[in-house]
């Protein structure tokens, strides 16, 4: 059973745990440019690097690449077609889903809900 933070808004647990998705462009990480890393919301676990992260046009938060085994997957059909779904593999929560379509050097694209991440400034605690 997966174990989720009491302090989850209703939005995360709706995006999270709910199959819920956060409306595109509304995400102040969309616009976050400074260094650090992202952050499940749920765990607290650390997920990406600032390095990786892109402006995909797509209206979420983008990555090129995770940290290393930090997501499982499955496929989800909830839209009609195959996507392949990623979520935290130490909470389960769910975070977005992972295209194709993204930039060299791994040309995926991490598609990830805002609300699902906590940005750490590095070197600030």
């Amino acid at each position: 059973m997966t174990k989720k933070n009491p302090n989850l808004t209703a939005e995360q647990k709706l995006v999270m745990f709910e199959d819920g998705t956060e409306r595109a462009g509304s995400s102040e990480l969309n616009s976050e440019k400074r260094e650090g890393s992202y952050h499940c919301a749920n765990c607290g676990i650390k997920l990406f690097d600032s390095d990786a992260k892109y402006e995909s046009g797509s209206g979420w938060p983008s990555f090129y690449k995770s940290l290393p085994d930090v997501f499982e997957t499955k496929t989800d059909y909830l839209i009609g077609y195959a996507r392949t779904e990623y979520h935290c593999k130490n909470c389960s929560a769910h975070h977005g889903h992972i295209f194709d379509d993204g930039p060299q050097p791994t040309g995926k694209r991490y598609c990830n809900n805002g609300v699902c991440l906590v940005f750490h400034e590095k070197n600030k605690k």
